[in-house]
């Protein structure tokens, strides 16, 4: 269902902002003061100056057959021998908004910029610049860059936790490159979650129009405020927008870009439990309801909050501060979104009876990564870390993370890109770290097999 789902989705917009700005809140412009009529112009006028255009520019490597990658191969078959690798060059339209005009900070969608060597910001009044990465998190698809501090206008932003169903909204962007456009809707629906979009989510639900390259456009208020980032629509095929589109609520970008912008990086809540789904046949052995949402616990980390909790293995959690769950992933998806050292109400159904525990989430504890230039001179610029359990791929692919790959590094250069998962060195199996370090060592070449959004490639390293 989820590998459904996604291949109906069209990735498009993205945008929030990250720090408030002082900005006077408009007035719900209604009625234009000289003809009386409804318009949204006088809203419009002091909100588009914020929504910027975004063009970017990558080097991709063409992937070649994995057979002609094989010296034997080549061999038998009279081949010459590879040169150069082959690459193309790729670019890449959406949106974004300018949230700190004093810093020049810019949010749009990770999936936006992840891949490029160039970023170029074109104002509404016609300037451009070149822009910088300041930090992106893919989990939850947000990206904070920056640009010369200018003249710019920023956006207010609006408490997201405040929106109903059913409130208007306005999305701008830039789909299609045709430029900046502006599209209304209401809010259909709020919360949306296991869509199989991001590794966390949340989303808002809206029927205001979301095509490709509104990727970091502008979701606001009738007050001209920033509500949401647009990110992603539900359309069979490639057929277009049909009225669902959905965007990262302002509160939850404001609390990944404030981590980014002070750590660098996404510090993730933990509980420190595998689960997994309730079935009907687990449902009549644990004593509860047959379709009863939630998770049994199959493994409490020793020292974690789930274990300081009081949780144990037979536990079904179906709420978290008395929202309920629908599956493990859920729950997984509701702790990611957490701060850290946010205490939290789990309700739980012990030997049939119901109970309520209070857990106070901790940081994820890494273990330790390794730069992995200090193994292999051709990933200089990369490092490698075992898939930690906060992870999406945790219990589902076997192999190791690059966690970061420094821009223009061989091993950038080589087409390694952060969240990359390596699955086999030279065809042999990863199954940590340590393993992948013996599997790289004095190797000539390297032929790893990458985990990337679902799709698996070949990189060649020589």
């Amino acid at each position: 269902m989820m590998n459904k789902l996604k291949s109906a989705v069209v990735w498009v917009a993205g945008i929030t902002l990250l720090t408030q700005v002082a900005v006077a809140a408009l007035p719900i412009p209604w009625l234009d003061d000289d003809n009386q009529m409804p318009t949204l112009a006088p809203m419009l006028d002091q909100s588009k100056p914020a929504v910027v255009n975004i063009a970017t520019r990558s080097e991709v490597r063409v992937q070649d057959n994995p057979l002609l990658n094989d010296p034997f191969f080549r061999r038998f078959f009279n081949l010459p021998e590879q040169q150069q690798p082959r690459t193309r060059q790729a670019q890449s339209l959406g949106s974004g908004v300018i949230v700190n005009a004093k810093e020049g900070l810019v949010l749009t969608n990770n999936h936006v910029i992840q891949r490029a060597d160039e970023i170029t910001v074109s104002l509404q009044d016609g300037r451009s610049f070149q822009a910088e990465v300041v930090g992106s998190d893919p989990a939850t698809d947000v990206a904070v860059i920056r640009i010369p501090s200018e003249n710019l206008t920023a956006l207010p932003l609006a408490d997201s936790d405040s929106l109903r169903v059913g409130d208007f909204v306005v999305a701008i962007g830039n789909p299609f490159g045709l430029g900046q456009t502006v599209t209304s809707g209401i809010v259909s629906a709020l919360g949306r979650s296991g869509l199989g979009l991001e590794g966390y989510e949340n989303f808002i639900q809206t029927d205001a129009s979301i095509n490709p390259g509104n990727s970091g456009g502008a979701l606001v208020n009738l007050r001209g405020e920033l509500v949401g980032i647009n990110t992603a629509i539900f359309s069979p095929g490639q057929a277009g927008n049909i009225g669902i589109g959905f965007a990262i609520p302002s509160n939850l970008v404001k609390q990944i870009t404030d981590q980014l912008l002070e750590y660098g990086e996404v510090r993730r809540a933990y509980l420190g439990v595998q689960m997994q789904d309730i079935t009907p046949e687990l449902a009549q052995a644990f004593g509860i309801e047959a379709n009863r949402g939630g998770a049994v616990v199959t493994n409490v980390i020793a020292d974690s909050a789930a274990e300081k909790a009081g949780l144990k293995v037979g536990d079904v959690v179906t709420a978290v501060d008395g929202v309920s769950l629908l599956n493990a992933d859920n729950l997984r998806n509701t702790i990611g979104l957490l701060m850290v050292g946010q205490s939290i109400q789990l309700d739980i159904i012990r030997d049939g009876k119901p109970q309520t525990l209070t857990a106070k989430v901790t940081e994820v504890q890494r273990s330790p990564n390794v730069q992995a230039g200090e193994v292999h001179p051709k990933l200089v610029g990369a490092t490698f870390g075992d898939i930690e359990p906060s992870s999406p791929a945790y219990g589902k692919v076997e192999g190791i993370m690059l966690y970061s790959v420094q821009r223009g590094s061989p091993a950038w250069i080589a087409g390694l890109r952060s969240n990359d998962i390596v699955t086999s060195v030279n065809r042999q199996p990863v199954a940590n770290l340590e393993q992948f370090k013996q599997l790289v060592s004095n190797q000539p070449e390297l032929l790893l097999n990458v985990v990337r959004e679902n799709q698996a490639l070949f990189i060649l390293l020589r």
